[in-house]
Formats: structure tokens, sequence, C-alpha cells
């Protein structure tokens, strides 16, 4: 059989064994997303990324929805995109994915304009201390010499994220060597408003605002993801911060169907982009199933009946 669109997860998510609220919400979207799909006309079933049993040329698209293991799996992952792009085409595209799937893409958007975050990339296999590369944020970039935020280049989940403060900096040389030794890593000037205020995640298809979530850090804790303990709210935002999220998915490379903004209010004061993400953000269709809706129209009407 054929297929118009493959929605894509990963293994944890199919036929899981242990339920949880977590595991629901991930079964509830996907699920929004596959019947929205369908209630277009197009012919939509859902797979796990790694199902060795799966044609990919059977299908014209695969949407990446929930694939959340693929930064542990990284190098196996990478090997399945590339052949799996010779035989049908991805949503979003090949091109927005390779190069959103590693921040540097960062550097890209601020040099189009948009306010990013200070931000210092130290290259895989780079020889520097971590000692040497926060110094050089400080007298390059103006990081405050106070506390920073190093995590990997390429990453999800907060994995090896860390709030580091000056004086403790010594405490993380080991890990810094060793990430460094695999991976490019980059530092932050550590954001006080994320933590005072949360992080607001601007949910954008093609190139339209549907709705928005605000996400806040557990007391304690600087990591906003539920994953650690975060909450999220639903919230209405600004036409000043519609109007932000916009202009960022408009600086990319191309424009994407889907698109989660992430934006918080930085040291100096102004609306920044903490992250754009567009390969397979966490979308929150469960507080407004009519942005799947809205998603699989975006999809029917780009891909298919053009």
């Amino acid at each position: 059989m054929n297929y118009d669109v493959v929605v894509l997860t990963d293994p944890r998510y199919i036929n899981p064994k242990k339920q949880s609220v977590y595991v629901d919400n991930v079964l509830l979207e996907d699920r929004l997303v596959l019947k929205a799909l369908q209630k277009q006309g197009l012919n939509a079933i859902r797979k796990s990324w790694d199902d060795p049993e799966f044609d990919w040329s059977t299908t014209k698209y695969a949407l990446f929805r929930t694939t959340w293991d693929y930064f542990d799996r990284f190098p196996e992952f990478s090997k399945w995109l590339e052949a799996t792009s010779q035989k049908t085409q991805f949503i979003n595209s090949k091109k927005l994915i390779y190069w959103n799937i590693d921040k540097h893409y960062l550097q890209d958007l601020s040099i189009a304009g948009v306010t990013i975050p200070k931000t210092y990339f130290v290259e895989h296999g780079t020889k520097i201390t971590l000692k040497e590369a926060f110094q050089t944020a400080i007298g390059e970039l103006g990081f405050r010499p106070s506390e920073f935020i190093l995590k990997p280049c390429v990453s999800g989940a907060a994995r090896h994220t860390y709030k580091i403060q000056k004086e403790s900096i010594k405490d993380y040389e080991a890990v810094f060597q060793q990430l460094i030794a695999e991976e490019a890593m980059i530092l932050q000037e550590f954001q006080e408003n994320i933590v005072k205020e949360g992080e607001i995640s601007m949910m954008v298809f093609n190139g339209q605002f549907t709705h928005a979530v605000l996400k806040i850090a557990k007391p304690g804790d600087f990591r906003v993801q539920d994953d650690f303990g975060g909450t999220v709210h639903q919230i209405e935002p600004s036409q000043e911060q519609i109007d932000f999220a916009t202009e960022v998915v408009h600086a990319a490379p191309e424009l994407p169907i889907y698109a989660r903004v992430d934006i918080f209010k930085d040291n100096d004061g102004n609306w920044a982009l903490a992250e754009l993400e567009i390969f397979e953000p966490e979308l929150w269709f469960r507080l407004n199933p009519q942005a799947a809706d809205t998603l699989a129209n975006s999809i029917a009407t780009n891909l298919f009946y053009r």
C-alpha cells in the first residue's frame, strides 16, 4: 500500500507497555495529527522512524512528530535520515531539518537580524579549557562575568545542559573536555528572566500564529522542560510577541510548514529567541486541538492540492 504521509514517532511510543501522563500526551497528540491528516483526505499512518519492516519509498512524505530519541541515537539516526531522504520527502524539508538540528543555526538567524542570547560556540575538538572559553565569551561578547549555560549544539530535553557559576568552573572541566572531544558545544549568557518570568512557546504554521504556552521552571531550577518539573500554561500573547515569532520563521532558509518559536525577555529587556524548533518540537495540540487541523490543512494545501 502507498501512503501520503507517515507520522513519525520513536519505538517507545509504539504500543507502549507502561502508561503515564507523559506517554498519554504523546499518544494523544500524535492521534490528533493523524486524524487531522485523514480528515483532509490524506492516506496517513503512524510509524517509528527505525521500523525495519517499513518501505519508506511507499510514502510521499514523512512528518516528524515525536522522534524524541534521536539525540541519544544520533549516529544511527543520521544514517537513517540520509538513507530515507533518498526514498521520500520530509515535513519540514530535509534542507530545514539539516539546518535546524544543530544550534549553529542561531548564528544564521542572528546575522539575519534576530535577537538571540549572547552565544559563544566551541567547535568539536577545540583545544581550550572551559575557563578560557568563558573568559573569551566575556571579552568578545560581553557575557556577564558571573554565570553561564553550557550545552551541546545537538541536543534535546536539556541533555548535558549545565548552569555554571564562575566559582564552579573547575568542577565542570572534566565533563567539558569529554564533551568537546565528541561534539560541538555552546556557552550562553545566563538569562535571569527565563527563571523569573518563564519562556513562551509560540506555534506558527505556514507563517501564521496559532497558539502559545508559557513554560515555567520549578522553584530552584532553570530548565523549563516538564521533564524537569516545569509547568505549562496556556496564554494569549501580545501582538509584539506574535510579530517577533513570525519574523523569526520568515528568517529561516525557507518558510517552515510548522514551527515552534521559543522566546523570552533577555537581560537587556528585549524579546529574544531561545530556540526555533522546526524538526520535531512538542506543539501542545492537546491544549488547542484545532491547531492540528491547521497543520494538516497547511500540509494538504502546500504539498498536495496546489
